[in-house]
């Protein structure tokens, strides 16, 4: 991937002024699955190379990553802590060590592992330290969870080629983090943004209609223009 595209592209920081309440704060979790329409039995298992990184909140790096060529399945989860047995509102303390993470499986005859972390380091601001524009706290973190030592020197070379394009005028803060632990998210997690777009007007008013609609709807929609070109036709 050419990084003069990606430098071009910008989406990481603020997303305006106007924020609506976090979607990852506690008094604000959202809706049941029950009442964001019928749940889904967990996706089956698919073939391909995974990726597990963390962005923010991981309805928007969920909303992204799924609709690029070469992604398969993308899966909401929490990383980087110790438990293997952890719900959404523990992790929203912040004192579980959990990042809410995504699980990226892709095909990497279709696309590489180096290409989706040049586009995760700017479908988010890596700059932020624990926090992405209105999340705040260890769980919004931005980090790569790596598998083994060849992930690992992956990654941090596509850092420091981020880095050195000077793309962001702050270094970038992204940790490098074994992936120890991984934990799926709750169903009702599971393609939120997706769910949101689908959803009617009585749905919506049991979402966090106000997170997506000012929040992740914006992000998603700079992410797909800029990459229309990398974009499954129905994506």
């Amino acid at each position: 991937m050419n990084l003069r595209m990606v430098k071009q592209f910008g989406i990481g920081g603020a997303v305006g002024a106007l924020v609506i309440c976090a979607a990852c704060a506690m008094n604000s979790a959202p809706a049941s699955a029950a009442q964001v329409g019928t749940a889904q039995a967990p996706k089956k298992k698919m073939e391909g190379k995974t990726l597990t990184v963390a962005g923010g909140c991981f309805w928007c790096v969920e909303a992204q990553f799924e609709e690029l060529i070469g992604v398969l399945d993308v899966e909401s989860g929490y990383a980087g802590g110790a438990s293997k047995d952890v719900t959404y509102e523990e992790v929203c303390t912040g004192r579980t060590g959990h990042a809410e993470a995504v699980k990226i499986t892709y095909d990497p005859k279709l696309v590489n592992e180096g290409d989706l972390l040049r586009i995760f380091l700017v479908a988010h601001d890596p700059t932020q330290l624990n926090r992405q524009g209105p999340d705040e706290g260890t769980q919004y973190r931005s980090a790569i969870f790596y598998a083994n030592d060849e992930e690992k020197a992956l990654a941090a070379k596509i850092i420091k080629e981020v880095d050195d394009a000077h793309i962001y005028p702050k270094k970038i803060v992204t940790s490098l983090e074994p992936l120890k632990v991984y934990v799926r998210a709750e169903e009702y997690h599971q393609d939120y943004f997706k769910k949101y777009e689908k959803a009617t007007d009585e749905e919506r008013s049991h979402m966090n209609a106000g997170y997506c609609s000012f929040v992740v709807s914006p992000k998603v929609a700079k992410f797909r223009e800029h990459f229309k070109d990398k974009l499954k036709k129905n994506g």
